[in-house]
C-alpha cells in the first residue's frame, strides 16, 4: 500500500515539473503571428498583400512598357480612364506628341473618336527627326495635321492584328504593320516599344520613329 502511494506521488510531481515546458513550446516568441513547428523551425506569418499594386490585365507588351509610371494618371490603369489625347498628356514619354496635337488643333478630334488606334511617337522618336525638318512641319498646320493623322487608324488594332496588315489612316494614306511575338514594326521602320496601351476610346502603340506619309 505504501509502495502504491509513493508511485502516485512521483508521477504527480513529474507531470507538474513538465507542464511549464509544454506551455513554452506552444507559445510564440514575439507576438508577430509566427510560431514554432514540431521540428523546431519557426513558421512565418502570412504576408499582407492588401496594399500591393495589382497587375494590369490589358495585355501591354514591349520593352518600353517599363518606363510607364506604375501609379497615377500616367499609369496603364490611369490612362485607361481618359480619352486618348488626355491620356497621352499624362504620359511623360509623349509630351512632344501632345504639344504637336494641341498645335494642330486635334485634341477634340482624337478625344471624340471611337475605337481608334494611335501609333504614338515618343519624345525620342521626335528627336530623330532633323531639327530643320521638324521645325518646318511644326510651323505648317496643314502639314502637321497630315503627319499626325497618318499615325491614326480608324479601328482597333490589338497585338494580333499587327502581324501582317495594311490599314487606312485618318490622313487617307495606308500604313503597314508586320512582326511576331512581342516585336512589331510599322512601315518597316518604326518599332513598337510598348503596345496595347488602353485608353477610354483608343488602343495606343508607342513607336520609336515618327511616321511620314507618302508624298
Amino acid at each position: 500500500m505504501n509502495t502504491t502511494r509513493i508511485r502516485r506521488t512521483l508521477l504527480t510531481a513529474t507531470a507538474v515539473a513538465l507542464l511549464p515546458l509544454g506551455v513554452t513550446a506552444c507559445s510564440g516568441d514575439g507576438g508577430d503571428g509566427g510560431g514554432t513547428s514540431a521540428d523546431g523551425k519557426k513558421s512565418e506569418a502570412p504576408k499582407d498583400t492588401s496594399k500591393e499594386q495589382k497587375p494590369t490585365a490589358g495585355g501591354e507588351f514591349g520593352p518600353a512598357c517599363t518606363s510607364v509610371p506604375k501609379t497615377g494618371k500616367g499609369s496603364f490603369q490611369g490612362m485607361a480612364q481618359d480619352p486618348v489625347a488626355t491620356a497621352a498628356s499624362h504620359n511623360p514619354e509623349l509630351s512632344t506628341l501632345v504639344g504637336a496635337v494641341k498645335k494642330a488643333g486635334l485634341v477634340d478630334t482624337l478625344n471624340s473618336a471611337k475605337d481608334i488606334t494611335v501609333f504614338a511617337p515618343t519624345n525620342e522618336a521626335f528627336e530623330k527627326v532633323p531639327k530643320a525638318d521638324l521645325k518646318k512641319v511644326m510651323s505648317d498646320k496643314k502639314m502637321l495635321t497630315k503627319v499626325l493623322t497618318y499615325h491614326v487608324v480608324g479601328e482597333k488594332l490589338p497585338k494580333e492584328k499587327l502581324a501582317d496588315g495594311s490599314y487606312p489612316t485618318l490622313a487617307k494614306e495606308k500604313l503597314t504593320t508586320s512582326g511576331s511575338g512581342d516585336s512589331y514594326k510599322v512601315n518597316d521602320e518604326a518599332a513598337v516599344g510598348c503596345g496595347n496601351v488602353r485608353t477610354a476610346n483608343a488602343t495606343v502603340h508607342l513607336v520609336d520613329s515618327v511616321l511620314m506619309p507618302p508624298k
